[in-house]
Parts: structure tokens; sequence; C-alpha cells
């Protein structure tokens, strides 16, 4: 496959990424992006649009698959116009009808035997619910529920309506164990039958371009990263942008009554389980915000403070938090004194509270029994000096930071490069660089980490 050229395109909440590789080891050859609007619910046109701003990168690949953000509701008429502009993962509005849900279908145990995960404000099929009471026009129009890549897979040239296990599997109607779906609890949400998309097999060539390219069937964010990355076992991946993400790849489904731990299944024939924090990269624009600093002379600031930052410490769930599941929560800075009142220190505890709340992440993997032997730290947050000097004692392993690159849409371009092989497994690319860092004293990553908690369950209802 010398010479072969694929593409992978990463639609994430903020912008749409595209990487032109090299289909036998994955070199990129050529990138490009375009932003999205702000804001938790979007039209799919805006994708398209910035997705089309490609096109003249797109038209060299002999093969394309998409990765896009998670659980967004797109819902189509019986025309294939789209009814409203889609619901993404960040918008909260459908928290009553998540506990509902949850509630009417035989309460949390029940649904994550059923579907993996235990649905929270995020997920899809809570989503239909939210329309369907709020908005009955809409959820009587709706014929055909998809998902962001389902949607922009079949604007590129899918035959029919397609999705992947691993982006089915966080709508909350897709059982991860049985590889089907669930219609009923769909029409539990919507109150009537609607149309999904097909579950295409891993690597499976799904469509054709305009241009003649192969197409994949694509996937989410979080399995694109996995399969950019090629995870190994006892490697976890923490994952700092827009949302915080801990997940590892496993050759057995999960299920986790909690609800803590989302039992995806991933891109190639296994399985993803992932924790989701909906505050990650946000809390150190929030803190540089609020000490005059840009992100640079933030870490520089928190580097200065000393471990524990004086006393002071965060609990950043400031836009409300997905995990632990407190949609209505807001921050909460403790142990200001008139002697630690310092930029310093307020720059240490935003940096501590982002990496305690995600080590949270990892140890709710670990109860169902992920072994981290090494984290892996991806993401625009991953480039904060801060962020990498004190994950290393706060996590307790190993931290790994691969060099800066899209993952997301690498892992698209692996999809798509595994659709032109035809083989059992996606093609081996080499790993990409990676520097290792040891960081501070593991003794105060522990401290840290005692008094975080204290203040996160002292504070169970903000």
């Amino acid at each position: 496959m010398t010479g072969t050229l694929v593409a992978g395109v990463d639609s994430s909440t903020q912008s749409t990424k595209v990487v032109l590789c090299r289909a036998e080891d994955g070199a990129v050859v050529a990138e490009t992006s375009a932003p999205h609007p702000d804001g938790t619910e979007c039209h799919p046109d805006h994708w398209w649009n910035a997705l089309s701003r490609a096109r003249e990168l797109l038209e060299r690949a002999d093969a394309v698959a998409v990765a896009a953000q998670q659980h967004g509701m797109v819902a189509l008429d019986a025309a294939g116009e789209v009814v409203r502009s889609a619901l993404l993962w960040n918008d909260t509005r459908s928290a009553p009808q998540a506990r509902a849900l949850v509630e009417e279908q035989g309460g949390a145990k029940a649904w994550a035997e059923r579907t993996g995960s235990v649905p929270l404000a995020s997920f899809t099929v809570t989503k239909l619910r939210w329309m369907a009471e709020h908005e009955p026009d809409n959820a009587r129009r709706t014929e055909l529920v998809m998902l962001p890549h389902d949607w922009l897979t079949l604007r590129l040239g899918a035959a029919g309506p397609v999705t992947d296990r691993g982006d089915a599997s966080g709508t909350g109607y897709w059982s991860p164990a049985a590889g089907a779906y669930l219609p009923e609890l769909l029409r539990a949400a919507l109150g009537r039958d609607a149309e999904v998309p097909r579950v295409a097999e891993p690597g499976e060539r799904v469509g054709e371009t305009a241009w003649g390219a192969a197409l994949g069937p694509g996937t989410g964010d979080n399995m694109g990263a996995a399969l950019g990355l090629g995870l190994r076992p006892g490697d976890v991946v923490v994952s700092i942008g827009t949302s915080g993400t801990a997940f590892a790849v496993t050759s057995e489904p999960s299920a986790d009554a909690s609800g803590l731990v989302s039992g995806f299944a991933d891109a190639t024939g296994r399985f993803l389980p992932l924790v989701c924090t909906l505050n990650a990269a946000r809390i150190l624009s929030a803190a540089a915000s609020v000490t005059g600093a840009t992100l640079d002379e933030l870490s520089a600031l928190a580097l200065a403070a000393e471990p524990g930052a004086g006393g002071v410490t965060l609990l950043p769930y400031l836009d409300g938090e997905r995990t632990p599941n407190r949609p209505d929560a807001t921050g909460v800075l403790a142990g200001i004194t008139t002697a630690n009142a310092t930029r310093e220190n307020v720059a240490r505890a935003a940096v501590e509270a982002l990496l305690c709340s995600l080590a949270d992440a990892v140890d709710h993997l670990a109860a169902l029994g992920v072994r981290p032997r090494r984290t892996l730290l991806i993401g625009g947050g991953a480039r904060s000096e801060a962020v990498r000097a004190l994950a290393p004692a706060i996590f307790g392993t190993p931290v790994v930071v691969p060099e800066p690159a899209e993952y997301v849409a690498l892992g698209a371009a692996r999809q798509a490069a595994w659709v032109l092989a035809g083989t059992p497994e996606p093609p081996e690319w080499p790993e990409r660089p990676a520097t290792e860092h040891t960081g501070e004293d593991a003794g105060d990553g522990a401290r840290i980490r005692e008094r975080y908690a204290a203040l996160r369950d002292q504070a169970p209802q903000i």
C-alpha cells in the first residue's frame, strides 16, 4: 500500500480536524481544521460546512473515515431533513429525563446489565425523552435517529444510515454485550418507534465518496483516540479536552451499576470502559481568567507554589458535573486565608483539582478490574507543563505524554487504512514518540488527593 493515502476526520464539539496520512505507517502528510459554533446544541450543517472546507485535502485520500463527538442527538424526518439542531453531549437539560428513565426501566443495575451504562444527561436516549416531553411535534416528525459521525458518514456517501459499535454503545439503546439494539428503550424515550442506523462490522467498507474513495464506518471520538494511540493492556488514557476522559481497552464488557463507568464498545470488536468528567481544560481557562494570566503563565504560577497550594482546594464542578453525577453543581474554592490568597496558590489549586478529578476517574476504572501500568496523557490540557509535572504523583503511575497530535483523527485514518487492507485487525502503525514524566513526590500526591476527597465528599449536593 506504499503511496496510498487515507484521511481521518475528527468532528469534535469545537471544530473539525482532518489528517491525511500514509496508509502503510500513519505518517501525517497534511492536516487542516475549521471551527464549529460554541454551545450545547448545533445544527449538523455547521459540521458539514466545516468538513467541506477540507474538500481539497480529502480528495487526495483513497479511503476516509469519520470519528466524532459521542451521544449527540441528530433527529431526521421522513425526507431525511434535520428536525432540530442536534443536542450535544454537554447539554445537561435532560438530567431529569435521565433520572426518570432509570427509574422507569428497572433501576441502575438493570440499565448497566442491558446497555453497559447507566444513562446520564449526556446520553442520546435521555435527549430523546427531553424532546418528546418539551417538543412533541419534533418527536412526532422524527423517523431516524443518528449520531454526529453517522450523519457525516451518510453525507460523505455511505450506502444508507450506518454506525459502528463504538458510537452505538453511547446511545443508551444498544447493548455492547449482546451487540444489538434495544428498541424498547428507544421507544420508551421517544414515545414511538424510529429507525436507527445499521451497525457495521469493524473495518467494514460502508460506501464510497463522490470522488471514489472507500468509506469506513467511523466511530465515536474516544474510540477513535484509542485506535489512534494503539492502546495496549495496562494502558490507561487520560484525555484533557473540553471534557475529561479516562478509558482503557478490555476484552470483556463491563457493567457498572453505580453509573460512574460507561461500558462502551471500542472500534475494533473489543470494549472501552470509560469515565467522563464534564469539566477539564476549562478549569485551567477559568483559573487563568481569575488570575489574569495566560495559560502558560498559569502553569508557571502553579509550579511556583508549594504542593497543596498552601491549603487552598478547588472543587472544579464549574458547569455541573457528570462524574460524579451533579448536573446542577457549581465550583467551590475552599481554605482561603489572608496568608494563602495568592495567584500562585489559586493556579496550583486549579491544576491539582483537574488532576484529582481525573485520578478519581481512573480509580473508577480500577474498581472494575482495569490495572493501570502507565497513564497516557493527551488532549489540549496535556500541553500544560504544570499538568505534566504534577500528574505522576497524583495518578500514582508513570505518566507518558505522546507527542501532540490529533489522535481522534489519526484513529479515524487508521480505520480508513483498515478498510483498504481488508484484514481481521487494524494495520499496525508505529507508536508515536512520547516523553515519560516522573514528577513530584508521591506522598504529596496522596495528601493532595485526601484533601480534595474531603471537600468533594463534604459537598455532595453542591
